[in-house]
């Protein structure tokens, strides 16, 4: 029996590796790719109003992923009309309302909790504006633009199996499950845990919150790591995103638990940087690209208008940043 359970552990940990060359090839080609389709394409969206309505830009993700449809609506000659919630659902609503009123060419919602935004989604394609989305999985958009989060959560998953050795306890911060990507990374977590026996999700889960996230998870994970004061009690932490896992991170940290490795999403480069880090509890954050998916949702708005058809995802391609290869990711991605 041990033996079959270290045969299949190796095996595991070289389809980690596998998938981490893969992503990286992937990944690097994909930092240039869709820049260079749309310059060889023409693409222009002049005399075009082009709606972008960001959740919030409070996080780097959505920070880099909208200033970048800024930009591009703007390179390809059209006008943005650019509206921020500042988290705020109320707030989101009502700009999604004003944006329907406006009538602009098309609207691109960034991120949103999918029960809160779809009615409104909808009633944007009902008025006849094209809706396209960033990381959101509405039946009313004609296009999403996001990194594959089946493989970003099936990838973390495999990296905190291998680096627990396949058993121990996992912390886990699951506060934004209507939100779709976050979602996904959490089912895929799941679906590895269940081959891995010796491996336990306790509960209850920890929820993550906005705003204050980083103070937070702190708070969280302190008070958690009181009631599991032995070293080994614990072997890893994981959120949806990373900003969590920044605030964990330092929990852990001035706790004096570096035994415990935290795990998390998005390549915020404050994040890359703890990774990067030999002696921090970091182990490793799935490093997204914000601009490229920014600016890849615009292009499609420009092929749509253009008549041309779309798929229904465009996926960008991530990075897993670990110990060993966060350098070169942070290199590839221009952080750092």
């Amino acid at each position: 029996m041990s033996q079959e359970n270290s045969a299949q552990g190796v095996g595991r940990r070289d389809l980690l590796k596998l998938s981490a060359v893969a992503g990286a090839a992937l990944a690097s080609a994909g930092l240039i790719g869709s820049r260079t389709a749309a310059a060889e394409e023409e693409l222009s969206l002049k005399g075009k109003r082009i709606a972008i309505s960001a959740t919030g830009t409070d996080h780097f993700f959505d920070l880099q992923a909208y200033n970048a449809q800024i930009e591009e609506v703007t390179r390809l000659g059209g006008e943005p009309i650019a509206v921020d919630a500042g988290r705020n659902d109320g707030k989101l609503v009502a700009q999604l309302q004003t944006l329907i009123a406006q009538k602009p060419d098309a609207i691109v919602q960034i991120l949103g909790t999918l029960s809160v935004i779809d009615p409104w989604l909808k009633k944007a394609r009902d008025a006849g504006i094209p809706v396209l989305t960033v990381d959101v999985g509405s039946t009313n958009s004609i296009n999403n633009t996001t990194s594959d989060n089946w493989g970003i959560g099936k990838d973390l998953a495999l990296q905190l199996v291998s680096d627990i050795g396949g058993e121990g306890n996992i912390v886990v911060f699951n506060g934004f499950y209507g939100v779709t990507p976050c979602a996904i990374r959490y089912d895929q977590l799941v679906n590895v845990v269940k081959y891995f026996p010796k491996v336990k999700i306790l509960e209850p889960e920890l929820r993550d919150v906005i705003p204050n996230t980083v103070q937070d998870a702190f708070t969280q994970i302190t008070a958690l790591l009181n009631k599991y004061p032995e070293k080994g009690s614990i072997k890893a932490i994981w959120s949806a995103w990373d900003i969590p896992q920044l605030g964990a991170t330092q929990a852990v940290a001035a706790a004096g638990r570096n035994e415990i490795r935290t795990y998390g999403v998005d390549g915020s480069p404050e994040v890359l940087q703890l990774v990067a880090d030999p002696n921090s509890p970091a182990g490793a954050d799935v490093a997204q690209q914000p601009a490229e998916i920014g600016r890849t949702a615009i292009q499609n708005v420009a092929r749509l208008l253009a008549g041309q058809a779309l798929p229904r995802e465009t996926y960008v391609p991530a990075l897993l940043a670990n110990k060993q290869n966060v350098n070169d990711v942070s290199k590839k991605l221009g952080i750092g």
